[in-house]
């Protein structure tokens, strides 16, 4: 049996310490060996152990629900030996990065497991998609991850007045959250960014040409992440990585690169959507009505702001676009909420048509 010393020795590096060795007490017992999955493909992962890496078969751990599935960051207890060799157990899960997928029963979909930053990678050679930022950033509170937003090819916008105004507009949609102009080919903000991932695991996120797997390279100091230039035109790229690879980091901490995303849903994520928009959520317990939809609500205090230019008519639209598609998405599994939407939308509708009827009979 390999020995704790050894055990901690080797998995040190990529985030082993004692609550997660009591975690895997009762399967030592069994003669498993603990290690972390670096990488999955088709029901089968790579696990980094004492014993060195190993190829291992999830079939033992796989089932139905997506969101049961071995991934990437997990902890696992796997068989000592044997061909093939057998995932047995997963640790149960500090945090989790989840989407929902495309499938119409709204399943979600974990990118990623035991979490600590989320690291959002947004190109500056493309127009700022603020509201694709404010999407990013849900999913990373909602995991339990601490965000960091990462403008990466910083050496594109060569006018350092407006490089400042490109992060303090990012700053503005992302309070709480340090933002990083950076650039791998430069240098840049590199350090500022190891220092803030050097303790703990932190996924990289972001759409296909956003630089991530350069940004790997940069922070791990060679060329493990395959590159290909993203198109002029748009700034998009290929999706050049195309599973999701844990790293650990020379200077500490481990990193997990992950492929491009081009579709970013929500999965019952109210609470991230509310960390993102907080000044909202403050001002929403000044309304009248607890219920407001800060619409044409009298007493509505969001509404207030908005006039008053406190608040900007951009960040109320994206934040009610959000909740929309939450409760959306929830209410696909929720047949007491999908009714409550439903009489919701009946009544708005109502109020509208009479309104309407009300204005004509004005005119006439």
């Amino acid at each position: 049996m390999t020995s704790s010393s050894a055990v901690y020795s080797a998995l040190t590096p990529y985030g082993w310490d004692d609550d997660w060795a009591d975690a895997f007490a009762p399967y030592a017992h069994e003669g498993l060996l603990p290690g972390r999955v670096v990488r999955v493909d088709r029901g089968q992962c790579d696990v980094v152990t004492a014993d060195g890496a190993v190829r291992a078969d999830t079939a033992f751990v796989t089932p139905h629900d997506p969101m049961r599935v071995v991934c990437t960051g997990d902890w696992v207890a796997v068989e000592a030996g044997g061909n093939p060799r057998y995932v047995r157990a997963y640790l149960p899960r500090r945090t989790a990065f989840v989407r929902s997928t495309s499938s119409k029963r709204s399943d979600g979909q974990i990118l990623a497991a035991n979490v600590d930053h989320a690291v959002v990678a947004v190109s500056l050679a493309v127009e700022l998609d603020l509201g694709r930022v404010e999407r990013f950033l849900a999913l990373a509170w909602e995991s339990g991850a601490r965000p960091v937003v990462v403008l990466t090819k910083a050496d594109l916008v060569t006018d350092p007045v407006t490089l400042a105004h490109l992060v303090q507009d990012v700053e503005n949609t992302a309070p709480g959250v340090p933002v990083v102009a950076a650039s791998a080919h430069c240098g840049d903000g590199l350090d500022i960014l190891r220092a803030l991932v050097g303790d703990g695991t932190s996924v990289l996120l972001g759409q296909s040409g956003a630089g991530k797997s350069t940004l790997a390279n940069a922070l791990i100091g060679e060329d493990v992440m395959d590159v290909r230039a993203a198109r002029d035109v748009d700034g998009k790229g290929r999706h050049t990585t195309t599973t999701r690879n844990l790293l650990a980091l020379p200077g500490g901490g481990v990193l997990i690169d992950t492929p491009g995303l081009r579709g970013v849903g929500l999965y019952d994520a109210e609470s991230g959507v509310g960390q993102v928009f907080a000044e909202i959520e403050e001002l929403a317990e000044r309304c009248r009505f607890h219920d407001c939809a800060h619409e044409s609500e009298p007493g509505c205090a969001v509404r207030a702001a908005v006039d008053g230019g406190e608040l900007p008519v951009r960040r109320l639209e994206s934040y009610r676009k959000l909740i929309r598609e939450n409760q959306w998405i929830v209410a696909k599994t929720d047949a007491r909420l999908r009714a409550e939407i439903r009489r919701d939308w009946k009544r708005k509708g109502a109020e509208g048509r009479a309104a309407m009827q009300a204005k004509q009979g004005r005119w006439t």
